[in-house]
């Protein structure tokens, strides 16, 4: 039994979202190269429609990204991910679609939400001083997120001690950073980062302490969606099993989460994830109160 107070809103510019029902995301990637994605959505007007057609699914926000975060993943210039971006953010926006905007970037950050953006989702947990200036001067909702490394080196070796007291005091320690510089704790959540700088076993303690991380003080998400490591999990049973079909294993990830505490998912297949989203909250929420089953 969860001891934890209502989950109540995430709020950001212009608006919230209800977290007293499991909130889903939907992942649009305007790249080549994204590791589950990569190259389906590199013409906007593409890009605009799959992110109307999750929205239509139940999707509740649209994330955006102009720049793969995969392992070993280059980076792109500034001008190159804001070309790539603006107008899915514009078109989406338009629609009356909430969007958050996947960046490390604050001038891509800045820009997006000058074109709509209501969110940044920062896979670097706002490790840049500018990126946490620009969410408090805007009033944007922000995800801070916990990654070892970078990109291009974050899955070579990663070790920790405690995994779980690591990336929770992380967590805290960013999302209290960005409060004393003007950020809402409303606006605040917080995603441990499933696959990035983590083996295997490192996201499977993660994942089993979803109950811990979402006491923490802020909305936890959880974003396990086609990961490598359930491809891992698969090898065994599935031999070799490509991200796209690799949704079973994650709608079995999202359902435990979110049964532990996991307020919002982010997911590449939402019709499916709505559906859990739909099964577990009536579930676990029967007397007003999450409970793990």
């Amino acid at each position: 039994m969860s001891d934890q107070s209502p989950a109540g809103l995430w709020t950001f510019r212009g608006g919230s979202v209800s977290l007293e029902t499991p909130v889903v995301m939907g992942v649009v990637n305007v790249t080549p190269d994204s590791f589950s994605d990569g190259g389906l959505n590199l013409a906007a007007e593409t890009a605009i429609a799959s992110g109307l057609a999750m929205w239509e699914s139940g999707a509740r926000m649209i994330d955006v990204g102009g720049e793969s975060t995969r392992p070993g993943s280059a980076g792109v210039s500034l001008d190159d991910e804001l070309e790539r971006i603006i107008p899915v953010v514009s078109g989406l926006s338009e629609l009356g679609i909430a969007v958050s905007i996947d960046t490390s970037k604050p001038a891509v950050a800045r820009a997006a939400i000058e074109a709509g953006a209501v969110v940044v989702n920062d896979v670097t947990g706002l490790g840049n001083a500018a990126m946490v200036e620009v969410c408090a001067k805007t009033g944007v909702g922000v995800v801070i997120m916990h990654m070892l490394g970078t990109p291009q080196s974050m899955q070579k070796d990663p070790i920790y001690v405690d995994v779980v007291s690591e990336v929770s005091e992380f967590l805290v320690e960013r999302a209290r950073v960005a409060e004393a510089a003007g950020v809402s704790s409303e606006s605040v959540v917080i995603d441990p980062g499933i696959g990035f700088g983590k083996t295997t076993e490192h996201n499977l303690a993660l994942l089993r302490a979803v109950r811990q991380l979402s006491q923490l003080g802020y909305p936890l998400l959880i974003g396990a969606s086609r990961k490598r490591f359930l491809g891992t999990l698969l090898q065994p049973v599935r031999g070799e099993v490509p991200p796209v079909q690799r949704d079973i294993a994650t709608m079995g990830v999202i359902a435990l989460s979110m049964a532990a505490g996991a307020r919002i998912v982010r997911v590449h297949d939402v019709p499916s994830a709505v559906e859990v989203a739909v099964v577990v909250d009536a579930i676990v929420r029967h007397d007003g109160r999450d409970e793990l089953i």
